[in-house]
Formats: structure tokens, sequence, C-alpha cells
């Protein structure tokens, strides 16, 4: 600049004008496609790398906090099941018995669940969650004194399927995010590769510690810590009331979303990749039970969950191409791929192939699941975005349903490695539902 006006003429300039400088009251200039500038008295917010997505999904304000208590409250989500089957089959002796509860409880939450989620999206995360919750925990309470005082077998359907108020945490956190984020598409692709992560994860942390302490304290210990912690989470992440999402108002959530084209097909494809994940975890816990290891069934099911959580957050990481529809096919089509790699484990005898073929076939999960959300939030008009949600993981939830009580009639009937044939068959099953019914459709604006 010293420069520039020593090479000017000396004839008397104008008078020189003053730097731009931003005045109070006034907006600052903008070159086009750059963030709208904070207000006036405010400091600028540090703009992230652009390879950091996750850093500026957390620098939203409040997120971290919701985020944490909803990880709380679906951890007992990957407890409830194992510690309900190594809890039954403990005391009954019976994997079918422990499957077919199994089943019914879940069964009786994808009945119940899409209610709870429309009673929310008209109400309120926070009116409704917390009494639903507490009712579920009842259900899990009686199911443990039932056990526990070995009452008859009845009992325990009765029981488990008084759980079925429990609400999706999931789908009111993904909620959470389109409602922050709905300028902001990649963001939300980034929101919901996470969420289906932390799903992973607690799928992965969760059986761990079902089975650690069904197994090194009594039966009914894993049932009971579940039950705790998740009221104790969901009424942390309703405590959240700034991130909340606001209430959708009645006339657009009088119609079941069931009525949507385009979004039972997808729930076909849901509930037979629910039937994966229920077979799969019956069949390992017989599977290691077989061979004398059932205190490291939990650990071999985290491995699958492990490699979920790892190609989800990958998977946030990579910016979306192509139709959703077209990504879909082909997360489909990975997943039916490297479902039969467990079924040629098991026949090998070793729990340690096993794990790793477990690991390996878990890498396709969370990016079809990722991929299949995103589906539905297209598909869903943003007054009922939790009860879509909710509908797909109501889906899935009859697909576990089904696969539990499936793979625990064949881990009765047939032999250990061959019963891993029921989630390799579920998963050539989803395939084939994804290629026949999967076409475009009209999507809603972004909540």
């Amino acid at each position: 600049m010293i420069l520039f006006l020593a090479a000017r003429p000396v004839t008397p300039p104008p008078v020189r004008p003053t730097p731009p400088r931003r005045r109070r009251g006034r907006r600052a200039p903008t070159r086009p496609g750059s963030r709208t500038p904070t207000r006036p008295g405010r400091p600028a917010p540090t703009q992230p790398s652009p390879g950091s997505p996750y850093t500026r999904l957390f620098a939203v304000p409040g997120t971290r906090a919701f985020t944490a208590a909803g990880l709380l409250a679906r951890l007992p989500m990957g407890m409830l099941g194992v510690s309900a089957v190594l809890m039954i089959a403990g005391s009954r002796g019976s994997y079918a018995l422990a499957g077919a509860v199994a089943a019914t409880g879940l069964a009786a939450t994808a009945l119940a669940g899409p209610w709870t989620a429309r009673l929310i999206d008209r109400h309120g995360q926070s009116r409704i969650a917390v009494p639903a919750t507490a009712l579920a925990a009842l259900g899990s309470l009686a199911l443990l004194l039932c056990v526990h005082y070995d009452a008859p077998a009845w009992t325990l359907f009765v029981s488990y399927a008084a759980t079925a108020t429990t609400p999706n945490t999931g789908g009111m956190a993904r909620a959470r995010w389109a409602h922050l984020l709905r300028d902001d598409p990649a963001a939300r692709h980034t929101a919901n590769s996470f969420e289906q992560a932390a799903d992973e994860l607690c799928f992965m942390l969760g059986p761990v510690l079902a089975t650690l302490l069904c197994t090194a304290l009594f039966p009914e210990a894993g049932t009971a810590v579940a039950a705790a912690l998740l009221l104790d989470g969901v009424l942390l992440f309703t405590a959240q009331r700034r991130t909340e999402p606001p209430v959708a108002p009645r006339d657009t959530a009088s119609r079941s979303p069931l009525r949507l084209p385009g979004l039972p097909p997808l729930l076909l494809t849901f509930l037979a990749t629910g039937a994966i994940f229920g077979s799969l975890e019956v069949v390992t816990i017989a599977y290691a039970d077989h061979h004398g290891a059932r205190s490291v069934a939990g650990g071999i099911l985290a491995l699958q969950a492990a490699g979920s959580c790892a190609a989800g957050l990958v998977h946030g990481l990579i910016r979306p191409a192509g139709t959703l529809a077209g990504r879909f096919r082909g997360r489909v089509a990975a997943m039916a791929a490297l479902m039969p790699l467990p079924l040629l484990a098991a026949t090998t005898d070793s729990l340690v192939v096993l794990a790793a073929a477990l690991l390996l076939a878990g890498l396709a999960t969370a990016p079809t699941m990722i991929t299949g959300m995103g589906l539905v939030q297209s598909r869903t008009p943003p007054g009922q975005l939790n009860e879509g949600m909710t509908l797909a993981v109501t889906a899935l939830l009859s697909g576990i349903a089904a696969g539990s009580a499936t793979g625990g009639w064949a881990v009765d009937h047939l032999p250990a490695a061959t019963a891993y044939a029921i989630p390799a068959t579920a998963a050539a099953l989803a395939l084939l539902i994804t290629l026949l019914t999967t076409h475009h459709h009209r999507a809603h604006p972004a909540p």
C-alpha cells in the first residue's frame, strides 16, 4: 500500500475516504454464497474447516446436551433384548421361549410405537415421552419379577409386551436435527450418519454390558439396569427444551404416513432388515453358548455393531452422489453380499473367525439404515416426521421380532452353524424387495 501511494501524482487528491468500516446497526457486505453475518455486538463464529463436518454439526447450540442424553436413553435398546434372552433362557432352559418372549415385546412395540409417535408430534416430546417411558420401565420390572419368582410362562409375554410404550429416542433426536438444520441438507446428511452411528454404538456397548451384568452379577441385573438407564436418559433428554421441535398442527397430522406413496414399500425393506438383526442376535448367543462361551456372546455381537458404527461415521464424511433411491439399492445390495459371511465362518467352529465375519458383515448395515432413513424423511411431510421415522423403526422392530422367533426356533431344531442361514436369507429378501419396489417418488420439502 505504501508503494502504491508513493507512485501517485503529487497533485492534491480529493479528500481520502476512510476505510470501509462496519457501522453499528448495519450489516457488512457479504460475498455471494457466504454465510449471513452475525448480529452487531456479537463475535463472528469460528468457521470450521471443510473437512470437519462433525465439528460444524456440534457447533449448533444445545446439540451436545440432547445428544449426550439421547445416547444414555438409547443404550438400553441394545441391552433389553440380550438381557431378556439371557435371563429367560438361563432360568427356563429354552431359547425358543426366550426368543418368543422377545418377539412378543417387539411386536407390541411395533403396534404401539406409531401411536406414541403421533402423540409426540401433536403434543410435544417432553409431554408424552416421560409418561410413556415410565410405563415401559414398569413393564421391564414386571418381567424381572415374573422370571425371578418363577411365574407361569404366559406372564412373561404379558410383562414384556407392557414395554411397548418405549418412545423412539433415536427418532426424536433425528427430528431435532431436522428442525435445527432445516436449511442445510449437507449438515442433515452428517447428522443422520451420526445418529445411525450412535444407534450402532449403543447396540455395540449394550450387549456387552448386558452380558456382563447377567453373567457376573445375577440373571436379572441386565434388565434392572437397562430400565433405570432408559428412564433417566429420557428424563434428561426431554429436559433439553430449547432444541425440541415445535408441535405439529393437528390438520397436518390427521392422516397416517402409511397412505403416502413410496413409504409402504420402503417399510417392507426395513422389515426384512430387522429380521437380519433379530435372528443374528439370538443365533450368535446360542452359537457361543454351544461352544461353552456364553460370556463372550455380547462381545462377539459388539463387533458387528462396531463395524457398522465405523462405517456410519465414515459415511457421514462423504458427500452423497446420485439419487437417494439409487444409493439405497446399492447399500442393500452390499448388505446382502456381506451377510453370508457369518454362515461361512460358523462352519469353521472358530469364535475368532466368526467375530471377524460379523465385523465385516456390519460394514454395510449403517450406510443402509442411513440412506433408508433419508428416504423416509424425504417422503414424509414435516409435520409427521417423528411418526414417519417411528413407522420405519416399527417395521424394523417387527422384523427383529420375526427374526428373533425364527432364530430361536432354528437354534433349537438345527445345527448351530446352520442357523446362520436365517440372517443371510433375510438379507437376500431385503435386496429382492428393494429391487422390486424402490422407485422415484416426489419428495416433500425439508422440515
